[in-house]
């Protein structure tokens, strides 16, 4: 159960590997640029060059359904597992990014890679902590490379919009296909959380799906985060502000306490919205560790090798989630960010998945997984008890 500590690969790593230059002042631009030279696929983004657009009618497009044996029908040790077809609400999750190689700007969507690990990766982690309450529907996509996030807005918006538009269309057909009127919950994480706040100023906030979502789980935005701002556009979606609100938007970005804010010069906006997951409030209150109902490790590994080579599988399976740790965490709110105990030392540090720069974006769901299991529940029975 380890997740590749070497996240100066991901998200986690590249700031790790650079952020000590950036601070130090030694060059940390340079060494920016020269990374991102190297990084980025050889060629200008061609949407014409990427693979056929996915088919949602065919279930191998899916990494999550309700009616396959997949990771995201795991449960953590010791806790009651009921059939998802049982479920009378819908969870659709749009997964974050896997895709860490950069050969091509999005995913070619190959079934033996790297990148189809870390999507089942996802489920298992992530998409699982939804199906207590939900049947888990999660599309694949030809997701954006993770080396788009660092390079001109314009170009990071073109990659992240292509990539968007396989997630509108795999919504859409859930809508059409699958959902046959249930209520639905959204969730996200990371490049997921990205399409996820599109989909809801789209295709949900003015339609009479509004009615019908539960909630947005929309987790760990991070460079790209859910606003204040954003929400306040919205005509009939806000943030939630307690643990029972309906028809509403948690979202929060985990850093240890201590760590440094300032992403390496990638601007993140003032006024993110932090949902502190041990209330559901936002405000910046801290709750202790005794509303912390169990964090839970990753199963598996996560592929977090970057820059242009195979993207290769290691046929591993997930088969299993470890029981939750309970009171693991206090958190608190601050300036727009999650803010958690140091987890250096801890039994998550001992399995290997703590990043040491205090970056905690992969651990946005694993350290309060039971949390967000047991509103996503009581956000769907207040719901069904209208």
């Amino acid at each position: 159960m380890r997740i590749i500590k070497r996240l100066g690969i991901g998200l986690g790593v590249i700031a790790l590997t650079l952020v000590g230059l950036y601070y130090s002042g030694y060059g940390g631009d340079l060494a920016f640029r020269a990374f991102l030279a190297y990084s980025q696929p050889s060629k200008e983004f061609d949407a014409s060059t990427a693979v056929a657009e996915p088919n949602y009618g065919d279930p191998i497009n899916w990494a999550a359904l309700p009616g396959e044996i997949d990771p995201a029908d795991l449960v953590p040790a010791g806790v009651d597992k009921t059939a998802q077809t049982e479920k009378s609400v819908d969870t659709f999750f749009i997964h974050p990014t896997g895709f860490m190689r950069s050969n091509t700007w999005t995913s070619p969507m190959d079934s033996n890679s790297g990148t189809e690990e870390n999507t089942l990766w996802m489920m298992a982690n992530q998409a699982s902590a939804f199906n207590g309450c939900c049947n888990v529907y999660a599309p694949r996509y030809r997701e954006a490379t993770i080396v788009s996030y660092f390079g001109e807005t314009d170009l990071r918006n073109e990659v992240l919009g292509f990539a968007y538009e396989d997630v509108k269309r795999a919504f859409a057909y859930f809508i059409e296909h699958y959902s046959q009127g249930r209520p639905f919950v959204i969730a996200s994480h990371s490049q997921g959380t990205h399409h996820a706040l599109r989909l809801l100023e789209e295709m949900v906030d003015a339609r009479e799906l509004r009615e019908r979502m539960v909630a947005a789980y929309l987790i760990g935005g991070i460079v790209m985060p859910a606003t204040h701002k954003l929400l306040d556009s919205m005509s009939n979606i806000s943030a939630c502000t307690d643990a029972e609100q309906l028809h509403c938007v948690v979202h929060w970005d985990t850093m240890a306490e201590g760590a440094p804010t300032d992403l390496f010069g990638l601007a993140r906006p003032a006024d993110s919205l932090c949902t502190n997951p041990l209330s559901w409030q936002v405000n910046e209150i801290m709750v202790t560790a005794e509303k912390n109902a169990g964090a839970v490790f990753p199963e598996g590994t996560y592929n977090a090798a970057l820059g242009k080579g195979k993207d290769t599988s290691t046929a591993q399976q997930f088969e299993t989630l470890p029981a939750p740790l309970q009171q693991h965490t206090w958190a608190q709110c601050r300036d727009g960010w999650l803010v958690v105990q140091d987890q250096q030392g801890s039994e998550f540090d001992k399995s290997d998945t703590v990043d040491a720069s205090g970056n905690y974006h992969m651990l946005d769901y694993s350290l309060f997984y039971m949390n967000i299991r047991n509103n996503a529940k009581l956000r769907v029975n207040r719901y069904m008890a209208r």
